[in-house]
């Protein structure tokens, strides 16, 4: 019987070589070998999120609940979510905070380059990086960019919140692996009357305020203010049109020379 060549046997080693890897990796991805209880571990992260986010932070404070698509919920892979809106107690300026709790590959998978086109806008200006220093001392990774339709211009901001970080990962489904839950952030603003720049400004301020009260929430066991509060009730005329979700806002008057974004 012919003996098989190692020429021969080459392609077989290195499909399984593949297999191996490509297990090894969704395995990495997706907690398979951590021994952790991610399920748990996710809904936990998740009871966090709904009870104790924030309502004020720096000068900004909630102003009302802002309704959700559940169709971009379940494609985002939310366990568990907010959609807020926030207004500036000095400016008036608003901002819309949109944060899901999934897994990395869900929070991963659903960015705004894509579920924004698919809802009428285009890129405006293609999203990058930006740093933005915290109020506690640290600094924030986040991505910016600007979608555009006929008569409206949004700027988002997005950052992705693991172990008291805020990243914004190149790969990150790769970079993300090894944690159960991922908080992944939105920040929203209508910058279609603002002057150049101001939106960036205006939602810098924001996350700046933010993000510390957030991780304060999070992991410290309070509410932003450092209490705990009671449950809130979102004042009359909560926004339920479909135009109106958190990832696709729709256009308000304008305040003291801020556009309210809704």
């Amino acid at each position: 019987m012919k003996t098989p060549s190692i020429a021969n046997l080459l392609p077989v080693a290195l499909a399984a070589l593949l297999v191996v890897g490509v297990t090894a990796l969704q395995g990495m991805w997706t907690d398979r070998w951590s021994g952790r209880n991610v399920k748990e571990d996710l809904r936990r992260a998740a009871d966090l999120l709904e009870t104790r986010f924030p309502s004020r932070f720096g000068d900004w404070e909630f102003v009302q609940e802002m309704a959700s698509d559940p169709e971009q919920l379940e494609r985002a892979g939310a366990v568990g979510h907010i959609s807020k809106l926030f207004a500036n107690r000095e400016t008036k300026a608003r901002v819309s905070a949109f944060i899901v709790c999934a897994t990395p590959h869900d929070a991963s998978g659903h960015t705004p380059d894509r579920c924004y086109p698919g809802a009428g806008f285009e890129i405006a200006e293609a999203e990058h990086r930006q740093s933005i220093p915290l109020e506690d001392g640290r600094t924030a990774e986040t991505f910016t960019g600007t979608f555009r339709k006929t008569g409206q211009t949004l700027r988002v901001f997005w950052t992705y919140g693991v172990d008291g970080r805020w990243i914004a990962p190149q790969i990150a489904r790769i970079e993300l692996a090894g944690t159960s839950a991922v908080y992944k952030l939105y920040a929203i603003i209508d910058e279609t009357r603002l002057p150049g720049g101001e939106s960036t400004l205006i939602c810098t301020d924001f996350l700046s305020a933010l993000l510390p009260e957030f991780d304060a929430a999070m992991f410290g066991g309070t509410d932003g203010d450092g209490s705990k509060s009671p449950e809130e009730k979102p004042p009359a005329g909560e926004a339920t049109d479909p135009a109106e979700t958190a990832l696709v806002p729709a256009r308000r008057p304008a305040v003291a020379g801020f556009m309210n974004r809704g």
